[in-house]
């Protein structure tokens, strides 16, 4: 495998949750990581922790200015080089199918999977120079069907499909893909979107450790080692990689 040493990595939705533990892992491997988001104030949390080897850029992965300037931001900390993206920005979307409306559907997609499928475009030519690696954040929500949930599923199962067309695709420019599904990890991604308070958003985790074959949810860290693998493994392309405790099995402690 390929080392993190010197490369230069990109992580979107980098202030907190996922994105900030790949972050950490990678700049603890020697790579130069720059990490972007809405919410500066999480940014230079991150930033602080972490010293020079993290640079950050505020910004909206739905707007094109936005990421061109994330790529930008990237390229130069890099040192003129992109090595990897790791498609993280997301939000979860919940709503019942018979309460469907078509504008919060639109911007689940354009948020969870239009975003990642326009970076994933712009870094191209860069990953072609240094035969590099873009990895998608997909879910457990596509092995295990959760009611309400539909809208969210929708958009990660579109990332695996993703994945595997890119590697076939990409594969000539010797730029590989990669999709993690991690399973329950404790991540500010449905506080955020205010689905549920903190509470009961540790009754849901508290809930669900049963399912996964392991007794337990899982880490950003845990899923941060299962992006860097396909980061790094350099004869492995178009997989989805179950980061999941298990849960994916169907398998059951209770």
């Amino acid at each position: 495998m390929k080392s993190m040493k010197g490369m230069s990595i990109l992580v979107t939705g980098g202030g907190s949750g996922i994105g900030t533990d790949c972050a950490r892992r990678f700049c603890q491997e020697g790579a130069r990581v720059t990490i972007s988001g809405r919410r500066l104030e999480k940014l230079e949390a991150v930033q602080a922790e972490l010293g020079e080897h993290c640079h950050i850029i505020q910004g909206d992965v739905t707007e094109q200015g936005d990421r061109e300037r994330m790529l930008a931001a990237a390229v130069t900390h890099g040192g003129g080089k992109l090595d990897a993206l790791v498609n993280n920005a997301a939000n979860m979307y919940r709503q019942p199918v018979d309460g469907y409306t078509e504008a919060f559907l639109q911007d689940a997609f354009n948020t969870n999977v239009i975003s990642a499928m326009m970076l994933s475009s712009m870094v191209v030519p860069h990953l072609e120079v240094t035969q590099g690696a873009i990895v998608f954040i997909g879910s457990t929500h596509t092995r295990r069907a959760f009611p309400g949930a539909s809208p969210y599923a929708t958009t990660k199962a579109a990332l695996e499909g993703l994945t595997k067309v890119m590697a076939a695709e990409l594969g000539p420019k010797k730029i590989r893909t990669g999709c993690i599904l991690p399973g329950a990890v404790s991540t500010e991604l449905n506080l955020r979107a205010g689905i549920f308070s903190a509470e009961e958003a540790q009754d849901r985790y508290d809930a669900v450790a049963g399912l996964h074959a392991l007794g337990r949810i899982g880490t950003g860290t845990e899923v941060a080692e299962g992006v860097e693998y396909l980061i790094c493994a350099e004869w492995v392309t178009g997989v989805a990689l179950e980061v999941d405790g298990g849960i994916g099995l169907g398998a059951s402690n209770f």
